[in-house]
């Protein structure tokens, strides 16, 4: 599937509302966070909190024009945690951290502006 960071493209084809039920959405903290030097892409592996629930999940995540490692760990973020897990390179992504991209292409993170419980899910 390819995704556009095109801001000027036009809105994705509708869905219903139960479609979007599907996309389960959770705001997690990271508990770890490295460099991945095997992805294609510069790239970190993250440890995500999502709560007693779900658990820690691993992610790699394009994320590192704006924030280094060291800085992740105790943010917020936010990460669909129903897509089937997707290998890259020797690791396993379990969940799709999510984010806009700016103007120069590049990833910045979606976080809630005030605080909600690790595995609360987009409501």
């Amino acid at each position: 599937m390819h995704m556009t960071h095109d801001p000027k493209a036009p809105a994705a084809p509708e869905i219903s509302f139960d479609e979007f039920l599907k996309v389960d959405i959770r705001l997690g903290t990271v508990v770890e966070a490295s460099v991945f030097p095997q992805a294609r892409n510069p790239s970190y592996r993250l440890k995500v909190d999502f709560g007693a629930a779900l658990g820690i999940k691993k992610s790699v995540a394009q994320i590192t024009a704006h924030y280094a490692p060291k800085e992740m760990v105790g943010s917020r973020v936010m990460a669909v945690v129903n897509f089937p897990p997707r290998q890259i390179g020797p690791a396993q992504s379990e969940v799709l951290v999510l984010g806009f991209a700016d103007s120069a292409d590049q990833i910045v993170l979606v976080r809630p502006d005030r605080d909600a419980p690790d595995g609360a899910r987009l409501a």
